[in-house]
């Protein structure tokens, strides 16, 4: 597939995700409902090649940066009960293929989080092109998957009455990516 039929304007080369104009978010149940939160420190770049299937992307998130807008939960997920973020600063995310199935676009790749690695796909909507008003060249891309929090050994949780618990193993991620041309 080559880059200019599936995403228009889209050259081949590095784009490097503005962090300020980009999103990390997740959510998780908790009790009845889902708690929301975020990651505010992060990086990435995306390698554009002229055929889809061999573009890469790399991304880190700095875990410390998690941020659920409640003190006292934040420093629990980060402690060694959940995230553990002292022995394991970052989470990794490293692109392993680009394919489409049945008129969606997927990206396949390592998720690293507390030293354990397992395959996960994000599911990628390509929003355009754009000059912005600095001379630079933005792409615009939206990404989710779910994951079972427990595949990477974050086991933490509450016992509640009938077999219930505190928290789903679930977790949704929703990335709101802009990517500049370097």
């Amino acid at each position: 597939m080559s880059i200019e039929t599936i995403a228009p304007g889209l050259t081949t080369g590095t784009w490097n995700i503005d962090p300020a104009h980009s999103e990390v978010a997740f959510s998780i149940r908790h009790l009845m409902t889902k708690v929301r939160g975020s990651f505010t420190e992060f990086s990435g770049t995306v390698k554009i090649a002229d055929e889809l299937a061999q573009s890469t992307a790399t991304a880190e998130i700095t875990m410390a940066s998690l941020d659920t807008r409640n003190a006292d939960r934040d420093a629990h997920v980060r402690s060694s009960d959940v995230l553990d973020v002292e022995n394991h600063p970052v989470m990794t995310f490293t692109a392993t293929n680009v394919r489409a199935e049945g008129g969606e676009y997927y990206l396949d790749g390592d998720l690293a989080i507390k030293g354990v690695s397992r395959p996960v796909s994000l599911q990628v909507e390509f929003h355009g092109v754009a000059e912005d008003p600095w001379g630079g060249t933005r792409a615009g891309f939206s990404a989710s998957t779910t994951i079972n929090r427990k595949d990477w050994g974050i086991e933490f949780n509450v016992p509640l009455k009938g077999d219930k618990a505190l928290l789903g193993d679930k977790v949704d991620l929703q990335l709101e990516i802009q990517a500049v041309r370097a």
